[in-house]
């Protein structure tokens, strides 16, 4: 059956492919591909640089030409990759074939035996992996968080004066703003954040054993440690570990992991609430023409956004959760489970973005139903008894709070007269009374 969106097996690259597509160029098959050819390459040109006498020949002005091997890298020479591989059984090394034969159409074939010279498969795959997810995240991840936190910014501005009932183990709790409980998502998700972009995004150079055994051996008047350190720092912008077995630690990137871990686990958090507002009818939605909610019941408007976004980041996390446990662990030099793990590097990534992509959707959608958020403070004077208790301890009144108690841990209805019929008989100043009548549930709501 040819593959196409309706015969994925993955929803990713089937159903949402729309949503992930972006990813596809650092994250697919093609995209670790293209940046293994540019590691190649890259590494080619630097070993130039570096002095290897037999590379003084490689006239400078052919460094572009070496560059636009990746930069101009099209499906079908990843494709010209995949039929070398058939061969050779073994991908990077496919890869390291075709970039031969492009040497060898510039003219350079006496020059193409120091391609992947003194380095094993793990120097292409520990940098072409990460650099590839980085580039994947600022051009896609971080921007596509950034939107997110931007609406909810937006909302809790709008919403900042608007007085609601809490809840703390689901019951009735002193009132706070609509926008302000928004604003702790904002706070959080900015936290982990920053911890996100504080975590180096890590790479291993090194050769067979991490020790650039072939390098010294043939070139030992090179500084090769200082060559990595340039190579991957500076030209390819990552962090290099060091030393190494024959793989990347893969500590940092499970950091990553986790890092996205908490930033989905907040994210889920916000579609549940937001998921039980709607239902408690503290907001409704915006209908859009022709949709439908049920196939059996016509008036249902339901806030599939926020259940989709919820079960997408579940995914998203059962996958980093696997990846940052399993990768940092590997038998003795190395072992080959790391490769198809990291392989997956673009599922939960697709995952989250779809996931961040419908919570914007479902934000936009909502309406503040102002009036079932009023009636349900009216419902339930009994939370400014925290307030009134409180003030009573300042006076020195006798045991505020047993008084407070009596009052309101009933199961009859506390009102608006409950309360003020309270306050009147109470053994304080007319000053004190009148502060005390002056709290509402829309009002005692803090800072």
């Amino acid at each position: 059956m040819e593959l196409n969106k309706l015969t994925a097996i993955s929803p990713v690259d089937g159903r949402y492919r729309s949503k992930a597509e972006t990813l596809s160029g650092y994250l697919s098959e093609y995209g670790l591909i293209k940046y293994r050819v540019m590691v190649e390459v890259e590494y080619f040109i630097a070993l130039c640089l570096a002095g290897v006498p037999q590379l003084s020949g490689v006239p400078e002005e052919q460094f572009e030409n070496l560059r636009q091997i990746y930069t101009v890298f099209s499906v079908e020479d990843a494709q010209k990759v995949k039929e070398i591989e058939k061969v050779t059984n073994h991908d990077v090394k496919a890869v390291e074939y075709f970039v031969k034969e492009k040497f060898e159409s510039l003219g350079l074939d006496h020059f193409k035996e120091f391609i992947h010279f003194g380095l094993t498969s793990q120097d292409i795959n520990n940098i072409a992996t990460p650099l590839s997810l980085k580039d994947a995240m600022q051009t896609t991840y971080y921007p596509m968080l950034d939107q997110l936190t931007q609406v909810l910014e937006k909302l809790a501005a709008e919403w900042d004066e608007i007085p609601m009932l809490a809840r703390t183990h689901g019951q009735p709790a002193s009132p706070t703003l609509l926008g302000k409980e928004i604003r702790v998502f904002i706070e959080r998700l900015d936290n982990q954040l920053e911890q996100l972009e504080e975590i180096p995004v890590p790479a291993k150079f090194g050769g067979a054993t991490g020790n650039m055994n072939a390098h010294v051996v043939t070139y030992p008047e090179i500084d090769w440690f200082q060559f990595g350190e340039h190579f991957v720092g500076e030209v390819l912008g990552l962090k290099r570990s060091w030393p190494t077995t024959q793989i990347e630690h893969y500590d940092n990137l499970a950091a990553m992991f986790h890092a996205f871990e908490r930033i989905n686990t907040i994210l889920i958090d916000l579609s549940r609430d937001v998921w039980t507002y709607v239902s408690m009818e503290y907001f409704k939605q915006k209908i859009t023409k022709g949709e439908i909610g049920s196939s059996a019941m016509p008036h249902k408007v339901n806030p599939i956004d926020f259940e989709n976004a919820e079960g997408n980041l579940g995914i998203a996390n059962a996958v980093f959760s696997h990846m940052a446990a399993k990768l940092p662990v590997s038998r003795l030099q190395r072992d080959l489970t790391d490769s198809t793990v990291l392989r997956n590097i673009g599922v939960p990534l697709s995952h989250t973005v779809i996931a961040m992509q419908s919570l914007i959707k479902g934000l936009g959608k909502l309406i503040v139903n102002e009036p079932a958020i009023r009636a349900d403070l009216e419902k339930n004077w009994a939370v400014v008894a925290e307030a009134i208790q409180s003030i009573l301890r300042r006076e020195n009144y006798p045991k505020p709070y047993e008084a407070l108690l009596e009052l309101t841990r009933t199961n009859e209805a506390v009102t608006q007269e409950t309360i003020r019929k309270f306050i009147l008989g109470l053994s304080v100043n007319d000053v004190v009374k009148e502060e005390l009548l002056k709290i509402t549930p829309w009002n005692y709501t803090g800072l």
